[in-house]
């Protein structure tokens, strides 16, 4: 047995380095669109001149701390600036309220120092084992379906957005439906359908490969201008603003940025938790300190770096559903985000939405399989967990969703007579969750 085997226990969790491999590789296939999406949404804020600089600096933060979520936390959980995230330090923080991205990025530095302390402490490990098993499905159950609306949204068959934290659906596109991307989209997601049920490993990554050939060859998408690119983090590297947080109002975007980082971080790592059969029969996560120090460091690395907070990314399931189970597969997704999205970043950003789009409808509905644990002939056990499966996809938000589960859980639970079987972490975390609504709703 080599190095490998030992050290990431492969034998202990039955799987094998050829699945590790594979299941790394379709978790950063999954992934790569972060390479530009990113760039893309803070460039609105840091000037398009930053465009060449995000794009090295997202490819360095997502791959330096997914190693170190392999290496450390031995866990196949993937990292990189976390979507929604950007917006919130683009759209509302930078372009809504008037401070400079310097600033911004200084808040994110300063937040990354706060959950590394409250790791290192072992608090935040300790709110996610407070958290009703029911919860944690449902929360797992709800990003699937959250997974699932971004892939049909991306490919463009629904159309929806969001405004002030409200979502817009205006139905189904049917008209994109029957475009070479709708095409394709369908293609992928019948291929994936057919090699998962024969069984076949790497299906998600055979489909995805394969429907991007087939998009370039038909003209649905543009084939790679060119392979290499020369990494350069000058524009953002050590450019924060630290004096522009003494204020009341920087205050504030701390708060918002530690709310929402705490507990999309905590949705996440719960519901790949359960998808991947880590929880144990009490619901905790094993070595969850390890895990959320690992996610503390990445958002401190990406302020420095450059970029808006780096959280541990829903993604991750894909290799999850592949077979990976130890942290070779964080390693294999951290060394392809430094090899190939460092220096072949073009290439990455050349696989179009229609050929991920499918591997994103598979994984939910793998994800909401977790929904069957949830004990639906207590309602109030079940009722808090359908507030969170139905929210979390209808608000655009994890965090949303997870906040109206635990006010309901609480308040259920009190009203039923049974106050006392609710953690007071519980409690706390239900009225946290109320000022911070409170706190939205007069932002708004």
């Amino acid at each position: 047995m080599g190095w490998f085997e030992r050290y990431f226990e492969f034998e202990r969790y039955g799987t094998d380095l050829n699945t590790e491999i594979l299941a790394g590789f379709t978790t950063f296939m999954t992934m790569a669109y972060i390479l530009f999406v990113n760039p893309a949404i803070l460039s609105d804020a840091m000037g398009k001149e930053a465009f060449n600089s995000l794009v090295a600096v997202t490819a360095l933060s997502a791959g330096i701390t997914t190693v170190i979520m392999g290496l450390y936390a031995k866990k196949p959980f993937a990292l990189a600036p976390g979507m929604g995230l950007n917006g919130y330090f683009t759209y509302s923080v930078v372009l809504g309220m008037g401070y400079s991205w310097r600033v911004a990025l200084a808040a994110v530095f300063v937040e990354g120092l706060i959950f590394i302390v409250l790791s290192v402490t072992k608090v935040r490990s300790a709110v996610i084992h407070a958290i009703p098993i029911s919860q944690k499905y449902a929360v797992g159950a709800g990003i699937g379906l959250f997974l699932t609306f971004i892939g049909l949204n991306d490919v463009g068959l629904i159309n929806a957005a969001t405004k002030k934290g409200v979502l817009l659906f205006t139905g189904l596109n049917a008209q994109a439906l029957i475009s070479k991307p709708g095409l394709l989209f369908l293609f992928g997601l019948f291929l994936t359908a057919i090699l998962i049920s024969y069984r076949i490993k790497g299906a998600l990554l055979i489909s995805i490969l394969t429907t991007a050939i087939l998009g370039w060859i038909t003209g649905a998408a543009p084939w790679p201008h060119h392979l290499f690119s020369t990494p350069d983090i000058s524009y953002t590297f050590l450019k924060l603003d630290l004096k522009g947080l003494l204020n009341v109002g920087a205050l504030g975007v701390i708060f918002a940025f530690f709310m929402v980082d705490f507990f999309d971080t905590l949705g996440t790592v719960t519901g790949l938790s359960a998808k991947a059969g880590y929880l144990t029969e009490d619901g905790k996560v094993p070595d969850a300190e390890k895990v959320l120090l690992t996610d503390a460091i990445g958002t401190t690395l990406g302020a420095l770096l450059g970029t808006s907070t780096v959280t541990t990314y829903i993604e991750s399931a894909a290799g999850i559903e592949e077979g990976g189970r130890t942290g070779m597969t964080a390693l294999v997704t951290g060394l392809l985000f430094l090899g190939i999205g460092l220096f072949i970043a073009p290439l990455a950003g050349a696989i179009p939405s229609f050929a991920t789009a499918p591997a994103l409808v598979i994984v939910g509905y793998y994800m909401l399989s977790t929904i069957k644990w949830i004990n639906f002939g207590d309602p109030a056990e079940a009722i808090p967990a359908f507030l969170v499966v139905m929210s979390i996809p209808f608000t655009y938000s994890i965090s949303a969703g997870i906040g109206l589960g635990f006010i309901s859980y609480a308040v259920i639970k009190a009203f039923k007579g049974e106050w006392r079987d609710v953690h007071p972490f519980m409690w706390a975390l239900a009225v946290i969750f109320a000022l911070y609504f409170a706190y939205l709703g007069g932002a708004l």
